[in-house]
């Protein structure tokens, strides 16, 4: 498949950043983008709500459908799945992308914080995927793909933040169950990961991290943007690292993603 031309991506959290970015390569194709996120109106902190993005898309040659969803609450997302089925007919891709995070230890971690990550990190990569199986079933060459890390059990990764691991290596053990429970589906189940941070309005909210040793959302936008398009029971089951799937996409030279060439990358979490 050389392109998303015509296919509709239901993609969380994307109003800005990575899922924003997946949504506007897809849209260059002339795909239907379902943008699932809760931002209505903009935040002081971090620019960008379904509206904005949704003009994004179109202008960028896509189709747009904005859906302000939380994704812990299952009603809000089977009522946006519906929507989209109505809006284009079917589901093609699936990109859990939504994600919270506090890289704080056990102590510094309120309770309440702990129950957000693990509502949108595992339980709503769960939930959403659950939710556009049906859909995807039906679908010629159906994807899900997962913003999580590679399962990496070595402490150092545990013991900063713990909760935090344990939720986002929540999204990445739906990866692993759910490609094997639907191969035979023919339904590719992946994770993607950046081999640096990326340079996000999130990523400037965490203390002690400096935008200009990442890469840009584009990164990954281009990795995702391969991966979607190859036949899905070929590729299923991967953990997949943004640079390497650069390369087998034939693409080498990746400076022009630095956010500041002259600034070292910063290796992301959970890669050692």
């Amino acid at each position: 498949m050389a392109d998303l031309k015509g296919k509709t991506l239901f993609i969380t959290g994307a109003s800005r950043g990575i899922g924003l970015a997946i949504g506007l390569r897809a849209a260059r194709d002339g795909a239907n983008i379902v943008i699932a996120a809760k931002t209505t109106e903009a935040h002081p902190k971090l620019p960008g709500t379904i509206f904005t993005a949704a003009r994004e898309i179109e202008a960028a040659g896509g189709q747009a459908l904005a859906m302000a969803t939380d994704i812990r609450f299952e009603d809000q997302v089977r009522a946006a799945v519906e929507t989209a089925v109505k809006r284009f007919g079917g589901i093609d891709v699936l990109v859990n992308n939504a994600s919270a995070i506090s890289l704080t230890g056990t102590l510094e971690t309120p309770i309440k914080r702990f129950d957000l990550m693990m509502e949108i990190n595992t339980r709503g990569t769960f939930l959403c995927s659950q939710a556009c199986l049906p859909h995807l079933k039906r679908a010629a060459n159906p994807h899900i793909l997962t913003l999580s890390p590679p399962l990496n059990l070595s402490p150092r990764w545990f013991a900063p933040h713990v909760a935090y691991t344990i939720a986002k290596y929540g999204m990445s053990l739906c990866v692993l169950g759910m490609a094997e429970e639907f191969r035979g589906a023919g339904i590719a189940v992946n994770a993607l990961w950046p081999r640096t941070v990326i340079a996000t309005a999130a990523l400037q909210m965490i203390p002690g991290v400096d935008p200009g040793h990442g890469r840009k959302p584009e990164i990954l936008a281009d990795a995702a943007h391969w991966i979607l398009t190859q036949p899905a029971r070929a590729l299923t089951g991967n953990f997949f690292i943004d640079e390497d799937v650069l390369v087998r996409a034939g693409i080498t030279d990746l400076a022009r993603y630095a956010v500041d060439p002259a600034k070292p990358l910063q290796t992301d979490l959970f890669l050692d």
